[in-house]
């Protein structure tokens, strides 16, 4: 059965290629799929260690060469921050504590960063983004039929992981991706006219719901309290929403065991937990680093030398189990702020879409991809401060929606001007 996974992710991917030399679009929405939903690490033959991300992003970067697609970036404040970002990162590198360790780092996250910014050039059409939030929710959907089934099968008794050796291998993380995901899943349902589709997303997204509370994943609790919470205020109909919380929630929790109930208590009484308390040490270690050195340390600082010389308990070592100590800890305070910037420069342009789109029938479905983008967001960024998730590629890719998104009003508002 193993092989036949192995053989199977095989033949997908190599009869892609040809699709994708005739349109880089294609190797855009492969290399999504390989990079988020990790199909080889659902085998256990030759694919778990196969070369195929290498493999699509250099057939996609050729197919983006000679192929007449436009091969700029959109220019917007989205776009230089992230290159701002990017080119940071590799100052950074070479001020970094353990130059060897974070060589090997930048060299994946540069990999991560490049096929964003490939995306961004290439996603510009309706159909493309479409394709994209389609394959993102393929790629997630997948843990989280998976994960919830899992969830009520075994009475919530039993954490649910992702794919081991990936992003989303972790409890936490995987409960997080699945947040992330909710909000696109809805997305496509009131874009469908499908009937079948719509009920097979509603599904998706009640499973997915569960299995993020099967992770036992705290910090999920709350990213899930505030994408719904977003998701309510930018509805359309917010007493159905209201009613339709109302009657799940309290469902869902009470279907959870006694155990799930006392660690999710535990959020109150912080002090308590050796977890969170190590990751309190962190934090604080990260922020004298960056206040002791303007470059910050690098990649790969969750080291004992460094937590000895700047964490107040310097026996717990941890990673830094927060995007935004993370980005603190490794690439100083000019790195965090370019971060920060990025997130506000792309909620901001979702929000300015939303604003001229909502009145245009022809751009309801931007609109309405916006608000649920920013509802993916919001929930990463409330999770996100609890897990070392700052290279995690789907947020990246959210924002090349949005700034094909914006892209695409801006079009359409010239069009209606002439």
């Amino acid at each position: 059965m193993t092989a036949m996974r192995d053989i199977l992710v095989t033949l997908i991917v190599f009869a892609s290629l040809p699709l994708i030399i005739k349109n880089p679009v294609n190797g855009v929405l492969m290399w999504i799929w390989i990079s988020v939903m990790n199909p080889h690490t659902q085998g256990w033959g030759f694919a778990t260690t196969f070369p195929f991300a290498q493999i699509i992003a250099v057939i996609t970067l050729f197919s983006l060469a000679t192929s007449r697609a436009p091969k700029s970036l959109p220019v917007c404040g989205v776009t230089f921050v992230l290159l701002a970002m990017v080119l940071w990162m590799n100052v950074t590198t070479l001020f970094a504590i353990f130059p060897s360790a974070s060589q090997a780092q930048l060299g994946k996250v540069m990999k991560i960063m490049l096929m964003s910014l490939v995306t961004m050039v290439l996603i510009r059409s309706r159909q493309d983004i479409h394709r994209m939030i389609w394959m993102l929710v393929i790629s997630l959907g997948f843990y989280g039929i998976k994960g919830g089934i899992f969830t009520v099968r075994e009475g919530g008794n039993f954490r649910v992981w992702g794919p081991v050796g990936t992003f989303i291998g972790g409890n936490n993380e995987i409960a997080l991706a699945l947040i992330i995901a909710i909000p696109l899943m809805r997305y496509l349902q009131l874009s469908t006219g499908q009937r079948w589709v719509r009920h097979g997303l509603t599904l998706t997204m009640l499973l997915s719901g569960m299995a993020a509370l099967g992770s036992y994943s705290r910090g999920a609790l709350l990213a899930i309290a505030a994408m719904l919470a977003l998701m309510w205020l930018k509805s359309g109909k917010k007493m159905l929403g209201a009613l339709a919380i109302t009657l799940l929630a309290p469902v869902a929790l009470l279907f959870m065991p006694e155990r799930w109930t006392e660690r999710m208590d535990s959020i109150a009484d912080y002090q308590a937990d050796s977890s969170a308390m190590g990751r309190i040490n962190a934090w604080h270690m990260a922020y004298n680093l960056a206040r002791d050195r303007f470059f910050g340390g690098g990649f790969e600082i969750a080291e004992p030398s460094v937590f000895y010389l700047y964490a107040p308990n310097p026996t717990a070592v941890h990673a830094a189990h927060s995007i935004y100590f993370q980005a603190l800890g490794e690439h100083g305070f000019v790195g965090l702020t370019l971060y920060l910037l990025l997130g506000v420069l792309t909620w901001r342009s979702a929000a300015w879409v939303i604003r001229n789109s909502r009145h245009d029938a022809e751009l309801q479905w931007s609109a309405s991809l916006a608000r649920m983008i920013q509802a993916s967001l919001i929930g990463f960024a409330v999770g996100g401060a609890f897990l070392s998730l700052l290279y995690f590629d789907v947020p990246y890719y959210l924002m090349a929606a949005v700034v094909a998104l914006r892209a695409l009003t801006e079009q359409r508002l010239r069009e209606l001007s002439r």
